[in-house]
């Protein structure tokens, strides 16, 4: 078992106690089904099902964007990334193996501003056999310095069920806290699905955007049917959203959804929707982050407010 931090059936334990203690100045709990108003200035929560754990709803993405060396500057602006996630409240942090050097620099970073205990962290095994997997994990808890992860995946569902057996085990072991799996393409919808209804799954990861809505017609309802907390990945379908807006004011009638900018507009769309739990756009800039952060406060759109959003964005 990891020397670190141990999870421990349903009671809270020091990490997530610092994490809901540092948040509870910024953040503001909403329900499962609710997509109303987070107050004004707090990122709003949302329960994990299986836990009741309340979890902030904007997070963070680490593809290419923390795959850094030494550069100092470059290390200073991540840091600084870090800092405006958990002053707005945030906490998950999403990383990989396939991410290069992402999961060195998250560890080494928290380490580095003590602040390893306030962040969710979440990243994935991806590769195939067992002890390819346990050797894999292993080393993520040694880049993520502390050998804590409250979040193992199975990416992009490669040998699941392989894996599956040994993150059963180290649940069971307090090792980590929560089993999820992860894929990046709607084609992969219908094997997701299948596992999901199959295995105990805490945490679902998939691509969603208002450009990408083939999520909202079968997999986020059955993840909500199935207790079942989902990450959404690619949100601003790779940067293509920003490219199609360029130039474009947001329509006057957004900011009754107190948005402020298009990055709010397309992730408060998403957060709208009462089975998603949390995004986590990647950015290794700061003003972005402050931005992204602020799409998890103040009011969230109903289903007619998102259904008047998808009909703009279908104009676009």
């Amino acid at each position: 078992m990891a020397q670190g931090k141990a999870f421990s059936g349903p009671s809270m334990n020091r990490a997530q106690f610092l994490r809901l203690a540092a948040g509870a100045a910024a953040a503001s709990a909403i329900g499962p089904g609710a997509a109303g108003a987070a107050t004004a200035g707090k990122m709003a929560t949302r329960p994990i099902p299986k836990t009741g754990e309340a979890l902030p709803v904007v997070g963070l993405g680490t593809y290419k964007t923390f795959d850094v060396g030494l550069d100092d500057e470059e290390r200073r602006r991540l840091t600084e990334v870090l800092e405006r996630l958990f002053a707005a409240g945030g906490t998950v942090i999403d990383s990989s193996p396939m991410y290069g050097r992402s999961e060195s620099v998250v560890g080494n970073l928290l380490s580095e501003m003590g602040a390893v205990d306030r962040a969710f962290v979440a990243t994935k095994v991806w590769t195939k056999g067992r002890e390819s997997g346990i050797a894999q994990m292993s080393t993520s808890e040694r880049r993520l310095r502390d050998q804590r992860i409250e979040l193992m995946q199975v990416h992009n569902l490669v040998d699941t069920a392989t894996h599956l057996k040994t993150l059963k085990t180290w649940k069971e072991q307090g090792r980590i806290q929560y089993i999820g799996i992860t894929h990046y393409t709607p084609r992969a919808f219908d094997d997701l699905e299948a596992v999901m209804a199959r295995e105990p799954i805490d945490f679902l990861q998939i691509p969603y955007s208002i450009a990408l809505r083939e999520a909202e017609s079968r997999i986020l309802p059955r993840a909500a049917e199935l207790g079942v907390a989902t990450l959404i990945n690619i949100p601003y379908a790779k940067g293509s959203l920003f490219r199609a807006v360029k130039g474009r004011e947001l329509p006057g009638w957004a900011a009754d959804l107190d948005c402020r900018s298009w990055g709010q507009f397309f992730l408060k769309y998403l957060l709208g929707h009462p089975a998603v739990t949390c995004v986590i756009p990647g950015t290794s800039k700061p003003r972005h982050m402050i931005d992204n952060a602020q799409a998890g406060m103040g009011r969230l759109p109903d289903a007619a407010a998102r259904r008047r959003m998808a009909e703009f964005w279908d104009t676009v």
